[in-house]
């Protein structure tokens, strides 16, 4: 393993176990301690490998456990393909041309099957990878507990509707973050996942050119924002799969200058903006400003309850041998 990877062993782990919570008691920190020793090992160097051949991934990877967790919970549903049975939701319209890091989980648990046949979800995996990503990337590194058990099917239309999306007013993401179980500190703390990963000029074009259906661009957006951005996504169908870095201050470096931009009014997508026209919201992107260690430490108490969304474990579901079908 390259050197640099070694830098987990000695990770103070024992701050984050008094930061971190989690609500289903099946769920456990030591679940594979005896069944597959290695397991994180294998995880880690499968990120680690992966991002070091392709920074963006870490973003990637963080998103897809996102986008899995929301949808019918955290059970893996968004890594399995279409079959005679079910749509998948790789095809869904937030996941379409735009979900990535499919391949680092099939890699990996391609080598865990080697190791540990039959034993380890493609869920825990995914979980893992995330945490990883992060961590790789210059964030926090957090406990995670272990157990769950990969879905028998995938919800095409639930992805659809229960994905937030960067076109929706605050309220309606706030109302789906909470029929999720979160409230609206884990709602903005985990926005902040933005300060990695990049956005297609689909996602925010019509800021720049349409916003008000009289030719006029969003008022709230900097001159010389609005300058690069119109450079990046001209006002062509051409370019709406262009890419802009969600932070453009550092753009692969995991840190709470996505919340400096929002106070700074140069949020990329309308739906990260609209945070600072709350007050609620406005005060905890105000406090996460200020301070990284409260960012760090909410960050991964929200990733924790993130990841126990609607979790499978004992005998529900399965231990999938290939994330991409069921068995």
């Amino acid at each position: 393993m390259n050197p640099s990877a070694s830098k987990f062993s000695a990770i103070p782990v024992l701050s984050f176990l008094l930061l971190v919570t989690f609500g289903n008691s099946q769920l456990d920190y030591r679940f594979y301690d005896k069944t597959c020793a290695n397991l994180t090992k294998i995880v880690r160097y499968g990120v680690f490998s992966a991002i070091a051949n392709e920074t963006r991934l870490a973003a990637s990877l963080l998103r897809l456990h996102f986008h899995d967790c929301f949808v019918n919970g955290c059970e893996g549903s968004i890594l399995l393909d279409d079959n005679s049975n079910f749509r998948g939701e790789k095809n869904a319209f937030p996941n379409r041309n735009s979900a990535r890091g499919f391949e680092v989980i099939d890699a990996i648990k391609e080598n865990i099957e080697k190791a540990c046949p039959s034993t380890v979800s493609c869920t825990d995996i995914l979980t893992l990878a995330s945490r990883d990503a992060v961590f790789l990337a210059g964030g926090p590194f957090w406990p995670v507990p272990l157990g769950r058990r990969d879905g028998l099917t995938a919800n095409e239309t639930a992805a659809n509707t229960d994905l937030p999306s960067p076109f929706e007013p605050l309220e309606n993401i706030t109302a789906k973050f909470i029929s999720k179980g979160l409230d609206v500190k884990d709602m903005v703390v985990l926005s902040g996942g933005h300060t990695i990963g990049f956005a297609q000029c689909s996602t925010f074009k019509h800021r720049l050119f349409d916003f008000d259906g009289a030719g006029n661009p969003d008022p709230i957006l900097d001159e010389s924002l609005l300058s690069s951005l119109r450079n990046i996504c001209p006002n062509q169908d051409d370019s709406d799969s262009n890419l802009a870095p969600l932070d453009a201050a550092t753009s692969s470096k995991f840190d709470n200058s996505y919340f400096k931009i929002l106070v700074n009014n140069s949020g990329l997508l309308q739906s990260d903006q609209a945070l600072m026209g709350d007050n609620k919201t406005a005060a905890l992107v105000s406090n996460y400003c200020k301070s990284p260690f409260l960012f760090s430490k909410d960050f991964a108490a929200s990733m924790v309850k993130m990841s126990n969304i609607g979790v499978l474990t004992g005998q529900q579901g399965e231990i999938r041998i290939n994330c991409t079908v069921v068995n």
